[in-house]
């Protein structure tokens, strides 16, 4: 049995969009491979991105509480299809007698709507009495790895892999913005069905490959910024690289390492909100070797400067 998505983050099934992605942030920067090199850190930042795309998507999220772990194999559009049966009336079928009101009882819940026919069996009964006719076939799934600029971007792209059967090639098409733990279908790729029943489909969980420039959280993107010292202390418009090209950042005078510049809407795309943000980190790089003329103003800055950074307040 998977872990609850609420337990994973920490939060109350009842918590807001704003709760659940300030957990995920909380807890994302605590536990990301960059930052936490326990061997464990990896599966935990897993563990918590799969979460955050299934509660932070609010029709995902319904289903996720409706149906628990069976929520993948819950159609979509299940809301709609229990909704052509509704006020029919006690005891009336829905459309093609697919949806059926009628007393409580096996294979019905709280709102008289027989799940086993809605959803193929999902809540069927066990022992003999098993259905009957066309069964579909499983619902498979595998990994796909992206790099960071090829999920920012999206697009199509060939992928192969081994399953019982040899070496197979999709053609996927990956959608912009696609984050870790997300999942792509590809409908009818799945298990094949018996006495003509449908094949499944195959998902493929999205798993974002570590990065030497970009980290992210959720679809915030940080990136260290490298700056003089001249230019952390006078200001400067200085260009920060993001998955999407070259942007522009302007860093304020007085600015020390590890100040933090946003970027609003250059993260990762979200197709159904916000876009994420870029974060790029002041880092006061020196030069490693010093000409005469640069050591004349530097020991002249020592004589002439009264600024101690040890000192307190």
């Amino acid at each position: 049995m998977a872990r609850d998505y609420y337990d994973v983050l920490g939060v109350q099934r009842q918590a807001s969009a704003d709760e659940i992605q300030q957990a995920f942030r909380k807890l994302a920067r605590k536990y990301h491979p960059d930052i936490n090199k326990d061997p464990q850190a990896e599966e935990r930042f897993k563990e918590l991105n799969e979460a955050y795309s299934v509660l932070s998507d609010p029709k995902t999220r319904k289903r996720y509480d409706r149906f628990g772990d069976d929520f993948r194999q819950i159609p979509e559009d299940w809301e709609e299809r229990v909704g052509a049966g509704v006020g029919a009336g006690a005891g009336a079928q829905g459309r093609g007698g697919r949806v059926r009101f009628t007393d409580y009882g096996e294979g019905f819940d709280g709102s008289g709507i027989n799940f086993e026919d809605l959803f193929g069996g999902l809540y069927g009964r066990g022992g003999g009495g098993g259905r009957r006719g066309p069964v579909p076939g499983a619902d498979q799934e595998a990994e796909l790895q992206l790099g960071v600029e090829e999920a920012y971007h999206g697009g199509r792209r060939s992928i192969t892999l081994a399953g019982p059967g040899g070496q197979r090639t999709y053609d996927v098409n990956i959608p912009r913005g696609v984050v870790d733990g997300q999942r792509i279908r590809l409908a009818g790729e799945g298990g094949r069905g018996s006495d003509d029943g449908p094949p499944g489909d195959l998902y493929l969980r999205v798993r974002i490959k570590p990065d030497t420039r970009f980290r992210l959280e959720g679809r915030d993107i940080h990136v260290a910024l490298p700056v003089t010292p001249w230019e952390a202390a006078l200001g400067a418009t200085v260009p920060v690289p993001t998955p999407g090209g070259t942007a522009k950042v302007t860093v304020p005078k007085g600015s020390s390492s590890g100040r933090r510049l946003r970027l609003r809407g250059e993260g990762m795309p979200n197709p159904r909100g916000a876009d994420g943000n870029l974060y790029a980190e002041v880092r006061i790089m020196v030069p490693p070797e010093l000409g005469d003329r640069e050591r004349e103003l530097f020991e002249e800055l020592a004589a002439v400067s009264t600024f101690d950074p040890r000192k307190p307040g």
